[in-house]
């Protein structure tokens, strides 16, 4: 993705919501991955971001593969009305799973609301053209749900996800011990089921939960050979649309 420099002038109209905290981590991780998409000179050519970071949104696994439990969609509207309160002209998620919930979101948004699905298909795209097999590592509920794999099927792409024995011992695992800041405990489970994806025959592995790739910053280079990061797309996303690109 080219993205160009914009100006100081417009770039203050150019606010990016930031409707985080799930997980902080990831959070965190997407701001990092804003600031260095920017092609910035300065301080005064970044992007203006304002951010919110609640972890305490309620559960989005329950909901999903159980249909019971407090849905956690009222506290994401708040989260983002704060934002829009705040200035934000456009509203990024950095949370796979919560996009089960995008189109509710979306729909009275007054703002733009980027879509992670969106960045994520066109930059696949943009490497990979159909018909190719694609990988999927993200939650239980973003896999139960079906709602990547129906698009990646729209698009062209055959999807492949982990089987059973290597969500229960290798992804969940991982993604639990990233949210207890034990990221090179949760590498060394994410890897093999990486791996396990590329040997079954998919060009890339779709790291559809923004918990993933903050467990591989000691590693960059080889996540980013193996996968396509979901944080990194939205941020990349979200910097061409500050840009006007």
């Amino acid at each position: 993705m080219n993205i160009a420099l914009s100006s100081k002038h417009d770039l203050k109209d150019r606010v990016i919501g930031i409707l985080g905290g799930m997980g902080p981590l990831a959070t965190a991780d997407f701001m990092r991955e804003i600031i260095l998409a920017t092609p910035a000179e300065g301080d005064a050519d970044h992007i203006p971001v304002v951010l919110t970071s609640n972890p305490q949104i309620p559960d989005r696994i329950v909901p999903i593969i159980k249909g019971s439990g407090e849905s956690p969609l009222p506290a994401l509207c708040v989260q983002r009305d704060l934002l829009i309160g705040a200035g934000a002209r456009c509203i990024a998620m950095p949370c796979n799973t919560a996009h089960y919930w995008y189109d509710e979101l979306a729909a009275d948004c007054p703002v733009p609301f980027i879509s992670i699905i969106d960045a994520v298909v066109d930059e696949l795209r943009e490497n990979t053209l159909p018909p190719a097999k694609a990988g999927l590592i993200g939650t239980a509920a973003t896999l139960h749900s079906g709602f990547f794999q129906k698009r990646l099927a729209d698009e062209g792409y055959e999807c492949l996800v982990p089987d059973d024995q290597a969500m229960e011992s290798q992804v969940l695992p991982a993604i639990s011990l990233v949210k207890k800041n034990r990221l090179d405990e949760a590498e060394r489970l994410f890897r093999p089921a990486i791996e396990g994806l590329r040997a079954a025959g998919a060009s890339t592995a779709i790291l559809a939960c923004t918990d993933v790739p903050a467990a591989f910053r000691n590693d960059v280079t080889w996540m980013e050979r193996h996968c396509l990061d979901s944080t990194a797309a939205l941020a990349r996303s979200c910097v061409a649309w500050a840009l006007g690109n």
